[in-house]
């Protein structure tokens, strides 16, 4: 099974509603779709998200890197020489993690289908469940308890809330939505960067106080700051997730090493796919680390890469895919099934999709063609 050839395809999927955090708002899912055709017709799908906030990818980027630097490393090379395709996704270009997560994902999906088994079975077929949170975006805490409790009334037992924008008002999203939805449902912060790191102390320090029950807090203070996210963890009793920290193997044995936080959070887009991931997961394991697997506002289709790797691996305890769920609709024939929190695997080989629609390919001039 050689590859033939790779394709670069736009999708743009609505939400239901707008996607608000400390870091951004957004409407509609406007990704990069990568195409990979096979010389036995196979075909393999990945997706890269385009967030220029975080991982610096727009979609003019990610569209260069594959076509300029990525494609021409990996035509007519061997889909079972994983290893070797690999590598030369990494070393094709420094950085760009969205692009090669774009391209990693479309291979590992042909790996899937040569084997002729679903991905999570191939990378360690640890269960074919998940249960997801839902994120419940930055707003007024009287729009935040609303939304919180709509979750809640689909079934949903651990809830997402991002925050970040302004400490105080922070405090009365929280009392807001516990007051809203009661101490049965699990609640997890995301500041997104948006504290300092004494601010964080006292915040986290005051809900602890009044008895909020926070499960964990991601990524309080900005990404570059060590110290300050270890001084948040030192000096609280919630357990702290590192999230923008964590980009690489690297940055995961040094979270982990310094004890700047209690787990890691993963994500394709950060990690540039499946392959680096593996190698994260790989070193929580020697530590014993816990890990959250989450994604950025992507489509089912990417989201469904992230689904297979949770489902493979138990070290992945903590579940933050809803992408697909934000979406008011789904393009997308096959592959994991979302009924609200609960994601269950499909037994199609690779990623298990069987077509998807509204995508349009880009030709070599930017034309666009079916």
């Amino acid at each position: 099974m050689k590859i033939k050839d790779i394709q670069i395809g736009l999708i743009s999927v609505p939400l239901k509603k707008p996607f608000k955090t400390a870091l951004r708002t957004v409407d509609s899912i406007e990704d990069i779709v990568v195409k990979i055709t096979t010389d036995t017709g196979h075909v393999g799908y990945g997706e890269a998200a385009p967030t220029a906030v975080i991982t610096g990818d727009t979609l003019g980027s990610i569209r260069a890197a594959i076509e300029g630097y990525i494609k021409p490393q990996l035509l007519d090379q061997k889909i079972e020489n994983l290893e070797e395709i690999s590598k030369k996704i990494d070393k094709a270009l420094i950085g760009n993690g969205s692009a090669k997560a774009a391209v990693d994902i479309a291979i590992y999906d042909l790996f899937g289908q040569y084997l002729n088994a679903p991905l999570y079975k191939v990378l360690g077929g640890y269960r074919n469940e998940i249960i997801s949170d839902l994120t419940i975006s930055v707003n007024s805490p009287e729009e935040m308890a609303r939304d919180s409790m709509e979750a809640v009334n689909l079934g949903y037992r651990t809830l997402k809330i991002k925050v970040g924008l302004g400490a105080e008002i922070d405090l009365e999203r929280i009392k807001a939505i516990r007051e809203a939805v009661g101490y049965e449902v699990d609640l997890r912060l995301d500041a997104n960067q948006g504290w300092k790191p004494k601010e964080a102390v006292r915040l986290i320090r005051t809900m602890e106080d009044k008895g909020y029950n926070i499960e964990l807090i991601e990524q309080p203070v900005f990404a570059k700051d060590i110290e300050g996210l270890k001084y948040v963890t030192d000096n609280v009793h919630t357990p702290i997730l590192a999230d923008e920290a964590v980009f690489s193997p690297r940055d995961a044995m040094e979270i982990i090493q310094n004890r700047a936080a209690d787990l890691v959070n993963i994500k394709l887009m950060k990690t540039g796919g499946i392959h680096n991931a593996l190698r994260i997961i790989s070193v929580a394991e020697m530590y014993d680390v816990e890990c959250m697997i989450g994604c950025m506002l992507e489509s089912k289709l990417s989201v469904s890469a992230a689904v297979h790797l949770a489902a493979a691996k138990s070290i992945i305890t903590k579940i933050d895919l809803d992408g697909p769920l934000l979406c008011k609709e789904d393009p997308f024939e096959g592959g994991p099934s979302f009924r609200d929190s609960v994601i269950t695997l499909s037994e199609g080989p690779g990623l298990g999709f069987k077509s998807i629609g509204n995508m349009k390919l880009l030709g070599k001039e930017g034309s666009l063609f079916l």
